[in-house]
């Protein structure tokens, strides 16, 4: 990582708008501050958003709607990412260009599109400033936030303005945890060095990208939200919870997500296709055993049911299987990347069937081959999250520089 850009960057790229009115709730997002103002920072803009189902306000409306039908913004296209801008498809998939039925705004579609490609989109879209607003849930290896990555740098290359409206961290933004990206497994799940539950906001994101990434910074402007902090769990926002994607239903989901997406890269399933994904862990032929070897090493803030459940879609789509499902009993507590490891570990122990994937996706979900390596050696959970505390307290240390809550 380099720093030479960081403390002008740091100063430069949030923008200071004047406090929302006074709610019943305290905290306000960057789209409230931003429509508070007047929506000024867009003044003689075309913008375009870059959003999904996620990006509502508090009475539960689509910004896209709201600003749509407000003539203080001239609102001229959609960009819509992964799962889609209105949200109708699946893992892997995308909506494509359509103009979107409501407002009759043209949606552009994003995914899987990087660099000179991208901003040829934004090109063609003819707008002056790109605005993202789409809600994070914490973890490197969630897609939108390297959705916001490319398209920073696509804006950058189409000469555009970029503006990112925060919201929360769901699980807080205490600290980050667990291992660090190491460039060469560099994917959509994880684009560059940071930890695997990063603890920022979507805009200190941005701020760390523009600062440590790019190669030239875009022109950057983040409306940070006021009433939020670090300490505070989604529920303590007064929001409603919109799924960001069809597999993380509730914020308890996002709670677990850092450290069980890491099943994705085994041959057990991860809870997709039941109403409990990612909390729920299994594959035939595991029984008991694994919740009680789990249980056993006395992990803080969780506990683990032996559970049986049939998934819908995915792996063993109709089959009973067997595995636990996680509790968490004190979110303050508990840490997620931790607890993944413990159950990777425990799963090879008490489970002959246990397999990575062909395709080794485990390197690419935790950032290199060390915990595929490590647990394959035979290393304990203590050894496999000890390997990792000097990368991520580097990070640590460049992560700071680009908070901006308390």
């Amino acid at each position: 990582m380099h720093l030479s850009r960081r403390t002008l960057l740091a100063s430069a790229t949030t923008t200071a708008l004047p406090a929302a009115p006074r709610h019943r709730e305290h905290l306000h997002t960057g789209f409230e501050r931003l429509a508070a103002d007047d929506y000024s920072l867009l003044s003689g803009q075309k913008a375009g958003v870059v959003t999904n189902p996620t990006g509502i306000t508090r009475e539960a409306e689509h910004i896209v709607d709201v600003m749509h039908r407000d003539p203080r913004v001239r609102l001229t296209a959609v960009f819509g990412p992964e799962h889609g801008f209105r949200g109708t498809a699946q893992a892997g998939g995308s909506e494509g260009r359509y103009d979107d039925p409501a407002t009759g705004l043209p949606v552009y579609d994003t995914y899987l599109k990087s660099g000179r490609p991208l901003a040829d989109v934004f090109t063609a879209s003819g707008v002056d400033t790109v605005v993202f607003d789409i809600q994070d849930v914490g973890a490197r290896f969630y897609t939108y936030i390297w959705t916001l990555y490319d398209c920073m740098e696509a804006a950058r290359l189409a000469g555009k303005r970029f503006v990112v409206l925060d919201r929360p961290n769901p699980v807080t933004g205490r600290e980050a945890r667990g291992p660090v990206l190491h460039k060469e497994f560099a994917t959509f799940v994880g684009r560059q060095p940071i930890a695997q539950a990063h603890g920022m906001t979507v805009a200190e994101l941005a701020r760390l990208f523009n600062g440590e990434f790019l190669t030239t910074p875009v022109a950057l402007e983040t409306v940070r939200m006021t009433g939020w902090r670090r300490a505070g769990f989604y529920d303590a926002s007064g929001l409603p919870w919109v799924p960001p994607s069809p597999n993380m239903p509730t914020p308890d989901t996002a709670l677990v997500y850092s450290g069980t997406c890491m099943f994705e890269g085994t041959n057990l399933s991860e809870g997709r296709g039941t109403t409990r994904p990612f909390e729920l862990l299994g594959a035939e032929g595991v029984d008991g055993r694994w919740a009680a070897a789990a249980n056993e090493l006395g992990l803080p803030g969780v506990r683990f049911r032996e559970a049986y459940f049939t998934p819908t879609f995915s792996k063993f789509q109709g089959k009973t299987v067997g595995g636990v499902q996680l509790h968490v009993t004190d979110r303050a507590a508990y840490d997620p990347v931790r607890t993944g490891i413990a159950l990777l570990v425990t799963a090879r122990k008490v489970w002959s069937g246990f397999a990575w994937r062909s395709d080794n996706w485990i390197d690419k979900l935790t950032g290199s081959a060390r915990v595929r390596t490590m647990i394959d050696a035979g290393a304990g959970t203590d050894e496999v999250t000890g390997a990792w505390q000097e990368e991520l307290a580097a990070f640590r240390r460049v992560r700071k520089e680009y908070l901006l809550y308390k």
